[in-house]
């Protein structure tokens, strides 16, 4: 249980990267008073939550509907994650964690920013669905199943203490100390991503049907 919780704490930091949303959350809610910037905050991590847990608990049934098979979850799962995490060494914006230009642009219409696009898709987005379901397939029995939906609400209450120093946090990195952060994460996050992929081809079978 340690190895699979170290794994999935690794990869949702990655995905997660609350440090990068506590940037982006300071600078959507700097006219907001603290009282405001709290109750935002508070409600868009517990939106991410519901979110992640939903894909935790209900994403083998949705894949077994359908027909997807835990080996192609886990070749998909490692590719998308390999490409998250080259952005991350790169440090530029990835999609899977950003928001486009008409995102940007109803964002700066909005009153409340917590749901959209603090929940999703900058905390719950693709990549960090993706590998919620990635590591509880991976997971072999309850206890491990267990582990990781613990470490999904550990890592949002580090998203939300986050958010609410988010502020400090800004001052204190810099742009280049996040991107410092950014990019150790983002090379971790491949290697765990050419993982997942190797662990989904063997298991496809493809390498034993080619051999013989």
């Amino acid at each position: 249980m340690v190895e699979i919780a170290a794994i999935t704490l690794a990869t949702l930091f990655a995905t997660v990267s609350p440090i990068d949303i506590s940037a982006i959350f300071a600078a959507l809610t700097s006219e907001y008073s603290d009282k405001k910037r709290r109750r935002t905050a508070v409600r868009a991590v517990t939106v991410a939550t519901i979110v992640l847990l939903v894909f935790a608990v209900l994403g083998e049934a949705l894949l077994s509907v359908l027909g997807i098979s835990m080996a192609s979850l886990r070749t998909a799962g490692g590719i998308i994650l390999l490409l998250i995490g080259i952005e991350m060494v790169f440090a530029r914006s990835s999609g899977a964690s950003s928001t486009t230009e008409l995102e940007d642009e109803e964002t700066q219409e909005r009153q409340d920013v917590s749901v959209f696009p603090m929940a999703l898709p900058l905390i719950a987005g693709p990549g960090s669905m993706g590998a919620v379901m990635l590591m509880m397939a991976h997971a072999s029995d309850f206890y491990q199943q267990a582990t990781v939906i613990f470490c999904v609400v550990a890592i949002m209450l580090l998203t939300l203490a986050c958010l609410f120093a988010a502020i400090p946090i800004t001052r204190l990195l810099g742009v280049t100390g996040m991107h410092v952060i950014m990019r150790v994460m983002g090379v971790l996050l491949c290697a765990l991503a050419v993982q997942f992929i190797f662990d989904g081809v063997v298991e496809s079978g493809v390498l034993a049907a080619v051999g013989q």
